[in-house]
């Protein structure tokens, strides 16, 4: 298999200071990582996220490849949530704004939205029954002691 999992999702920044304020007040957690650039301010920092820590980094645009988009757009990855309407509300007031907005695939249960933060990063979050699932079976299962 070519593709194992998802690792690391980067996103830029023209302040990285204020996307660690932003995401470390959304996400509830400080990143586990900060790097300096050359003028002593944050130029890439890195969260630790979710069930299987994946990890999300804020680097300064600074650092972008030539060329690299600077408006919204292209690939959208979606963050599974528990509550997918609190989550996007509470990213709306937040002052992200909406993408796209709350969208269901079918009747299975695959219901998507995505926000533009702050910085210009498209933040996608859904609720995926496929996910739980996985996570459900990767979990020991619970055992009952009778007595």
């Amino acid at each position: 298999m070519s593709l194992r999992g998802f690792s690391t999702i980067n996103m830029w920044a023209d302040d990285v200071t204020a996307a660690s304020v932003w995401y470390t007040e959304f996400l509830g957690i400080e990143p586990y990582f900060s790097q300096p650039g050359p003028d002593g301010r944050a130029a890439y920092i890195e969260y630790r996220v979710g069930d299987y820590q994946h990890e999300l980094g804020i680097i300064s645009r600074a650092w972008a490849p030539p060329g690299s988009a600077t408006e919204p757009g292209g690939v959208v990855m979606h963050w599974h949530v528990d509550d997918l309407e609190a989550t996007v509300a509470r990213l709306l007031a937040m002052g992200a704004t909406e993408y796209q907005p709350i969208t269901p695939h079918g009747d299975a249960g695959f219901v998507t939205a995505s926000v533009v933060d702050p910085f210009g990063n498209v933040l996608g979050v859904m609720s995926n029954p496929h996910y739980l699932e996985v996570l459900a079976a990767s979990q020991p299962a619970e055992r009952h002691s009778t007595s």
